[in-house]
């Protein structure tokens, strides 16, 4: 995929509206990695640089590229309202008409919701593991089990036919 990425980087380079870049998450980008949800590599993220959204499309350089062209662009936020609908724009207005104080609790219980889903799957995940090892565990000692009752010494028996039967 780097290749690609890096493919598609030269073609939005010098862009005035559309950054393309890549960040090192395990050295000088990990905090912008961490603020932005990434959690395994590669991650691709799209949008507003407060609002990033994961991408879920191919990875190929068309794919990327056609992705590029039609949705990396100006949108709908505080610094753009003209390209929100009115109803985006009272939303945005009564976020900034709030106190910084109570704007900060709604965000903190929304990134909440967020953590709690996230710990919500990695438990049922786990369980999830925990019961195939279990089934794992349990079908390995089946499988012993019936080896250990004689199964390889009856196909031995089957295979070397009727008794006396010593033709070579």
């Amino acid at each position: 995929m780097k290749p690609d990425w890096d493919k598609l980087m030269g073609a939005f380079a010098g862009s005035a509206t559309q950054l393309v870049a890549d960040v090192d998450c395990t050295a000088a980008g990990k905090p912008l990695c961490d603020n932005a949800g990434v959690r395994g590599y590669p991650t691709i993220k799209w949008g507003d640089p407060a609002d990033l959204q994961d991408y879920q499309g191919g990875r190929s350089y068309d794919d990327l590229k056609k992705f590029a062209d039609e949705n990396l662009k100006p949108m709908c936020s505080p610094k753009n309202l003209d390209l929100c609908d009115d109803e985006k724009k009272a939303e945005i207005k009564t976020f900034q008409d709030m106190p910084a104080s109570e704007l900060d609790s709604l965000i903190a219980a929304e990134e909440s919701k967020m953590e709690e889903a996230e710990a919500y799957f990695k438990a049922e995940v786990q369980k999830l593991q925990d019961r195939y090892q279990a089934l794992s565990t349990e079908k390995d000692e089946k499988v012993e089990a019936v080896k250990n009752s004689g199964l390889g010494l009856m196909k031995a028996v089957k295979a070397a036919g009727p008794p006396g039967n010593d033709e070579l």
